[in-house]
């Protein structure tokens, strides 16, 4: 081990010549510093590195971060690779390290990082737990002590002071310079080190040691940017006064103009990147409109460089959204007026894929209609406020409707007949939230046709039935726009929705399919796919099935519909069929919807499916129509539609001469038992609403009573309902085993099971006479024909009295 350190500590002091290597002696360079820093994780290894720590900061740490002529080289060349280098921040692909861009200078850094955090060689003895526990409870206690204290703050940080700041005085002294910018890499290393410091020491360090480099900004662009990127780096560490002080010199960074050498690109670039790291650590600037208004005047500036830069600003841009929220939204529609003028221009007629710039651009235009819609749902309820905010949803739709048509739509008109095919598929998640937004501006049939929303609803339809990257993160907004067209089409009859309409010449032609059947296809998909994309699509189903109003000529897109949606769906619960879990419920839901539409038809896909498939799914639909279930029918719908299922299915057994078996039995059962939760439920609700009403009558001093009583109360219920160990074992083990057959649903889809169904049509059917009409039909099987449970019966005739004369025999 001695020869290897000797070895390696030879090849790393030739880091003073940096600039003269090629890149294979850079490179090993590279692996030297990397060498020492594993070196020293391990006792003796500290112990032969530590008498050299001098020696290896003053000849090879601090000579590897010193400004070269390399690197000026490669700022006014490759400023993109410049800041990839020196620069590396989260706003960016050019601006992330990389493994094949891990140069001297970096792997430097990296060791005067573990270096500062070194304080002392660790304990070999048995005795190093209790050692460690006995370090952590002593706590600040030893935190001074000079045995203890860290190499940041006894080598390195006195080694960097002794470096003079630039100023007007020595800014002509290029050594100054350039070993300046090396305390800048140095600083930006010592991260870990800084971030258990008091917040005192890293103001005094700030205000001292970096933010005097802005005065001379002007003649120090190098500085400044390798300054930006620290403050960057130091963002998580900074208290909230200082982190205004730092944001108003990042904001003049990032408005610095490029003078005729050298370019202030990477000032530009680096500036947002730590704007970006000070947003993400919560700091809120007291207004965001000055860097929106820098922000919108740079996007697509001619004299900006390349399109690189925008691209950065968009990303900027989206963060500032995400942070800002409702403080940013009132300025929402004027950004995306200004700025969706650029983004045109980079948006080609051909289908090869985007630059990275449009795609940024669509991402930032996404984010800032999310945020517009979080906003609306917050505002107030007066007059002028909703007027506002519908105005603002115009302007909007209005802009990203334009867009969308140069997306979509202009690459149909501009190719041959033959050489036509759908758009991209990229951004999908982005253009549909987009679409979203346009869809939710149209306040009449004359808006529909301003904004092509029909030829857009075509192209994005094809696009989905086609689609097959799943992600997560990539098909949440298609769900709420289907559910946005419905709403839609219930509301203006949209062109090309149920079938499609062939348009005179010289029109783009009509896609192969209508807009209903690709949203089926994709549903048809996404049921198979990973939980909560099932989890949505068969919430999909219901909407689909049973809110559009379908003609007798288009009885035939319905009944394909149901046919692929009970194939998908059946398909998915024979895989999950083994365990009862949380996809149980919306599977066979999603068949129940289907089989209400298309009883026959379903039961033989199911027959197909399966030997028996019709007796499974009765067999799993009585067992979620259990109430010890989990989850368990929770909403009106779901058991309206279970009601009504049941009822029809009955209805076809005994059709069929299967009145005598369990199954006829089981499924009556669940009907009473599910009838009687029902009617439970809406009385509840009753009882809940007339409550409400009371305490509105009441004064001020009765509902502060009430107050203080609702507050007992809710504190009583979750002491109450707290849960014990076994209850955490039990329930963490039966997600360990729906974890292992592929069945767990995602915590932040718990609100997807939650969601009442919308029924449509079915909504209007009393679900009451249905049962009345059947057990009036058939009470001569249903009734005497099987064994009942006593309880479930009386319980039933006390909600429903006017059943009595069926049951006598239980009375």
């Amino acid at each position: 081990m001695p020869e290897i350190i000797n070895c390696v500590l030879n090849i790393v002091k030739f880091s003073k010549n940096t600039s003269q290597l090629p890149f294979l002696s850079e490179r090993l360079l590279s692996l030297g510093f990397d060498v020492i820093s594993n070196v020293l994780e391990t006792g003796p290894g500290w112990r032969l590195v530590s008498p050299h720590f001098t020696t290896l900061l003053e000849s090879a740490i601090f000579p590897a971060l010193v400004m070269n002529e390399k690197d000026m080289s490669e700022w006014e060349e490759d400023p993109d690779e410049y800041i990839r280098k020196n620069l590396p921040s989260d706003i960016g692909e050019i601006c992330g390290w990389r493994e094949d861009l891990f140069t001297a200078r970096k792997s430097a850094v990296n060791l005067l990082g573990v270096i500062s955090m070194s304080k002392g060689p660790p304990m070999e003895t048995a005795t190093d737990s209790l050692s460690a526990s006995s370090k952590r409870k002593k706590g600040q206690k030893n935190k001074r002590s000079n045995e203890r204290r860290s190499m940041g703050e006894l080598l390195v940080l006195p080694f960097l002071s002794k470096f003079p700041i630039p100023s007007d005085s020595n800014v002509s002294q290029k050594k100054i310079l350039n070993d300046y910018f090396g305390v800048l890499m140095a600083y930006g290393g010592l991260l870990d080190f800084l971030r258990e410091q008091e917040p005192e020491f890293v103001t005094t360090l700030v205000r001292t040691r970096i933010l005097p480099l802005y005065k001379v900004a002007v003649s120090l662009p190098y500085l400044v940017a390798s300054a930006n990127w620290v403050l960057g780096e130091l963002g998580s560490c900074l208290p909230e006064e200082m982190s205004t002080d730092v944001y108003s010199q990042l904001l003049m960074a990032l408005v610095m103009p490029d003078k005729q050498d050298p370019s202030c690109y990477p000032v530009r670039v680096s500036a947002a990147g730590a704007i970006t790291t000070l947003l993400d650590n919560d700091y809120m600037p007291p207004d965001f409109l000055p860097l929106l208004q820098v922000i919108i005047a740079n996007i697509g500036n001619d004299e900006s460089e390349s399109e690189s830069e925008s691209s950065i600003l968009f990303q900027l841009l989206s963060s500032i959204m995400e942070a800002g929220d409702e403080k940013v939204a009132v300025h929402i529609p004027l950004i995306v007026s200004s700025i969706v003028g650029p983004v045109s221009k980079w948006l080609t007629a051909n289908l090869e894929p985007w630059p990275q710039v449009v795609e940024r651009a669509i991402a930032a235009l996404a984010v800032m209609g999310q945020t517009w819609e979080n906003s609306r749902s917050e505002e107030s309820e007066s007059d002028k406020s909703h007027e506002k905010g519908a105005m603002g949803q115009v302007a909007i739709g209005r802009a990203f409707s334009l867009l969308l048509q140069q997306a979509w739509l202009t690459p149909l008109c501009t190719l041959d007949q033959e050489d036509q095919h759908s758009p991209p598929s990229s951004c999908i998640e982005d253009l549909s939230t987009l679409l979203h937004s346009v869809l939710l501006s149209i306040d009449g049939n004359h808006m529909i046709q301003e904004l092509k929303v029909s030829e857009l609803l075509s192209v994005w339809a094809e696009m989905i039935a086609e689609w097959h990257a799943w992600e997560e993160s990539e098909d949440l907004s298609i769900f709420e726009v289907i559910k946005e067209i419905v709403n839609l089409d219930r509301r203006y009859r949209l062109k090309n929705f149920i079938a499609k309409e062939m348009p005179p010449p010289p029109a783009p032609p009509v896609p192969d399919c209508s807009i209903v059947e690709g949203i089926g296809a994709f549903i048809s998909e996404a049921i198979k796919q990973y939980p909560s994309a099932t989890l949505r699509a068969c919430s999909c189903v219901h909407i689909l099935l049973h809110c559009p109003t379908y003609s007798p000529e288009t009885e035939g897109v319905k009944q394909s519909l149901a046919i692929a949606f009970s194939q998908a769906a059946f398909s998915r619960f024979i895989e999950v069929q083994s365990t009862p879990g949380p996809l149980w419920k919306p599977l066979l839901l999603a068949i129940c919807s289907c089989y209400l539409c298309y009883p026959d038809i379903v039961e033989g896909i199911l027959e197909k499916g399966e030997h028996g498939g019709i007796t499974i799914w009765a067999s799993a639909l009585c067992h979620v129509s259990n109430g010890s279930f989990e989850p368990g029918l929770t909403a009106e719908a779901e058991m309206k539609l279970i009601v009504m299922t049941l009822a029809r299915l009955i209805e076809q057994l005994h059709k069929q001469g299967k009145s005598g078996g369990d199954e006829l039995q089981n499924c009556f059962t669940s009907l009473l038992e599910v009838s009687l939760r029902l009617k439970e439920a809406r009385d509840g609700k009753e009882d809940e609403q007339g409550s409400d009403d009371a305490e509105n009558d009441d004064d001020d001093e009765d509902e502060d009573e009430d107050s203080d009583n609702d507050d007992y109360d809710e504190d009583s219920e979750t002491e109450e309902h707290e849960e014990t160990e076994e209850e955490f074992l039990n329930r963490y083990a039966k997600a360990a085993e729906a974890l292992e057959n592929g069945s767990l649903i995602e915590e932040e889809d718990v609100e997807d099971q939650e969601l009442d169904l919308e029924l449509g049509q079915l909504i209007d059917i009393d679900e009451q006479k249905v049962l009345l009409s059947l057990i009036d039909k058939y009470h001569h099987v249903l009734i005497r024909g099987v064994v009942l449970p006593s309880e479930l019966v009386m319980n039933f005739l006390n909600a429903f009295p006017g059943y009595g004369s069926y049951f006598q025999q239980y009375r």
